[in-house]
Order: C-alpha cells, then structure tokens, then sequence
C-alpha cells in the first residue's frame, strides 16, 4: 500500500501533457526595409503629411530631427532614424489574415503608428497586400488602403472628426488582427478592444464592442474610461492587451478573437497565466457568448498572431518581452548596455493549438510547438548581417506578430518593428520587416 501511494504521490507531479518541441527549418528570407514611407490619400488632412509630431514631450514639426532609440528597457540602442517622418511609415506588420487576395498576396496591416493613443494622431491607419518573394528576397507592397469612417460609423469622436474624408488614425483604434470574409475586411482592436468590419476600399461599416460572460469589457484608453481609473474594477483589459490575435474560422466562419494579454482581477492584477479567446459571429454580427483561454508556456507575457490551419487546428505566436540576440546579452549588472542587449528574447514560440479539444476549465489544448529562436539553416538562406553572433538562425525581436499557413509544411512568420523604436537584428539599427518562410512538416502534421 505504502509503494502504491508513493507511486501515484510521484505521478501526480508530473505534468499531465509534455508539450513536443518541433524542428523549424529556414526555407526563405525576404524583407522590407524599415524606413518604408507611403504618401497619405490626397483629400487627407495636410496634418497628415509629417508623421510622428507628438512622440517627443512637445509637438516637433522639424522634419526628421529626433533621433530614436530603443528605450531603457533595451539598452537606449540609437536606431539610425529620426522624426517625424515626411509621409506615412509602412512599418511592422501586425497581422496576417488566413485567405489571401485572388493574385496570391497576403492582407496584412499596420498598427496604430507609434504605440500609443497620445502619439499617434497624426498616423493614418491602413491595411496592405503584399507579396514576399523568397528568391529575390524582397517583399512586393502591391496595395495600401486607408481606413476612413465616412458614415459616422465610429461610435466616439475621432481625431480628423470635422475633415471631409474622415481618416482613421492610430489616437483612434489598434489595428492589430486582419480576416477578410466575402469581401469585406475584418479588423481586431486593442484600444477598445473593438471588432471593425470595413469594405474592401477601407470604408468602416460597423464597429462592435467587446462582451464577456453579458458584460463590456474595457481598457484603460477604451472611450469613457476616464482618470482616476480603479485597474480591474472600471477597466479589466490591460493596455495594449486588446486583440493581438483574430483567427477566423473555416465552415464555421466564427472570428475566435484573442485578447494579446491575461484579463486583470478585481484587485488590478493579472487573473492568471491564460489569455481570454471570445467567438464572434459576422453573420449576426454579434458574440456568441462562448468563450474559451489559451495558456501561456512559461516566461511568455503575451501572444502576436492567431491563425487557422484547417478546421480545428491553429497556430499562435507566443513571446516574452525580450529583443535582441541571447549572444549578446548584457553582462548582469552592467552599466554600459550600448553594444549588448539588456534583455533578449527568449521565449518565441509558434504553438499548435486545437480549439476542439478543450477542458473543463475552458483551456484549448496544446499540441506542440515550435522555437524562434533555435530555427536550422542548413542551406544558409540568412542573408549576410542578419545571422546571430553564434548558433542557429533566431527570430530575436519584441514582437513578433504575423503566422500564417502556406502548405503542408511551410509557414511564414513576419515581425512588428515598432518602427523606429525596436532594433534586435542589429544593435543601432532599426528593426526591417523581415518575412521568414519556415519548413515545419511535424508541427502541421501533428494532433
């Protein structure tokens, strides 16, 4: 008796599921340098010409005359770049949506501009279709389509409210998820965190609030969310923890939106190490109620991407907060942190995910995954300068955003280079966009 209690005491320590760790081969390489600039439509406000006036402590209308950095966290690093910017950034991309254009390109976006409500009233919000080309190694920006609200759609006063064209800007929403369903644009918000449903051409049709077991959910920069703001009790959505992720669904055509971070508590902190996934139904145009939560692996603060594979199986981009390469981190306790990385990532990670397979607690399977930063090169398809100082190829970057499907063994994974303020490729320059096209055959095949 006494070996058969000490036996099943043993195995109740052990973890119920050892989650596989799947090899990543890199297949392809192509990027987009990171200062790509596009010019704003030509009935957009003049305002809009000089982007990134307000990201100092005081309005700057001297055209590429600040220096950027990195920030504190990651070393002060400069980024070789200066605002404002004349034009509109391109920057990183944020999302890809699961179908693509009838030519083959792939819809993605752009984020809010430079990270916040308060700094960006003066960056246009767009979605693009591009084609990464992993011969050349270019990436193709074949379209650009600007958000506007025409039709008074937008239920709170908007930045360019009294213009005649009525751009959307980043001190308006978060653009951070992209789906597009018979032939109308979807679009996850973390700022609400909202869904958007816009026209092919970027004209908002509707704008939907966020509910959670019947109640609203809100953030601290959601509109009516005013100062002083009790954290988990007037708003429950961290900041930037709105939709990081919206996987839409096929047969079903359910949108399976993510929240980016964990949910707070009534006492202001996280509820726990899981992330909040709700259904919303396009048809009805409204939730369904369900909701669901994804587990975060240990050391990962938030996720970047959601995807569908086929009808059940998704891929998730999970990360810690860490940039730059692990072979270049910072002494501890350094005080000179210019030509090493403070914090450098870590934990990326693609998971396979099957939303039918969930627990009683609500909390989707894992099945395995899938490490940015251990990925093979065998053929040596990292261009010269993006190669880590040692070892395998990584994926070193803050955030990173963008996962979709290809075929049966590839998938292609695309960053967010928080441009001009993110580095982690090259210590002093800023971040490009690069797209990475992965041969993964055991990670897509597994259930």
């Amino acid at each position: 008796m006494r070996l058969t209690l000490a036996l099943l005491a043993t195995c109740a320590a052990l973890p119920a599921h050892a989650e596989e760790t799947f090899p990543a081969t890199l297949a392809g390489h192509a990027w987009l340098p990171a200062l790509t600039l596009v010019t704003p439509p030509a009935d957009a406000p003049r305002d809009a010409w000089l982007s990134g006036k307000f990201t100092g402590k005081t309005r700057n209308d001297s055209a590429m005359s600040a220096p950027a950095d990195t920030g504190k966290n990651y070393g002060n690093h400069p980024t070789d770049l200066s605002l404002p910017f004349i034009g509109q950034p391109v920057q990183g991309m944020s999302g890809f949506a699961m179908n693509r254009a009838e030519d083959g390109s792939i819809y993605t976006l752009t984020d809010n501009g430079f990270g916040s409500k308060i700094n960006s009233p003066d960056a246009l919000l767009f979605f693009h279709r591009m084609n990464p080309d992993f011969t050349t190694g270019k990436v193709q920006r074949l379209e650009t389509v600007f958000l506007r609200d025409p039709d008074h759609k937008v239920p709170f006063r908007i930045a360019y409210e009294g213009t005649e064209g009525r751009y959307l800007t980043g001190a308006d929403f978060d653009p951070e998820s992209i789906q597009v369903l018979n032939d109308e644009i979807w679009i996850g918000d973390e700022f609400g965190p909202y869904i958007i449903r816009a026209t092919a051409d970027g004209r908002v049709i509707s704008v939907h609030q966020t509910m959670l077991d019947g109640v609203a959910l809100n953030g601290p920069d959601t509109p009516g969310t005013v100062v002083p703001a009790a954290p988990g009790k007037d708003f429950r959505v961290q900041r930037s923890g709105g939709y990081e992720g919206m996987a839409l669904q096929p047969d079903t055509n359910l949108l399976w939106a993510m929240l980016e971070k964990p949910l707070l508590g009534d006492d202001g902190t996280p509820e726990g190490d899981f992330l909040r996934v709700m259904t919303f139904d396009p048809a009805s145009a409204d939730w369904t109620g369900d909701s669901f939560r994804f587990k975060l692996a240990e050391g990962a603060v938030a996720i970047g991407d959601f995807n569908f594979i086929d009808a059940t199986r998704a891929l998730v981009i999970e990360r810690d907060a860490g940039e730059g390469d692990a072979a270049l981190a910072c002494a501890e306790g350094a005080t000179d942190t210019s030509a090493c990385y403070p914090m450098p990532a870590k934990v990326k990670n693609i998971v396979l995910v099957d939303t039918a397979d969930r627990d009683a607690e609500g909390y989707i399977r894992r099945i395995g995954h899938i490490d940015l930063m251990n990925i093979a090169d065998p053929d040596g398809k990292a261009p010269e300068g993006m190669k880590p100082a040692e070892g395998p190829f990584t994926f070193p970057f803050q955030t990173i955003e963008d996962v979709m499907r290809v075929d049966d063994t590839h998938i292609i994974v695309a960053n967010d280079n928080n441009l001009p303020f993110s580095g982690g490729r090259e210590i002093g320059k800023a971040a490009n966009n690069e797209f990475i096209l992965l041969s993964v055959p055991e990670l897509l095949a597994a259930h």
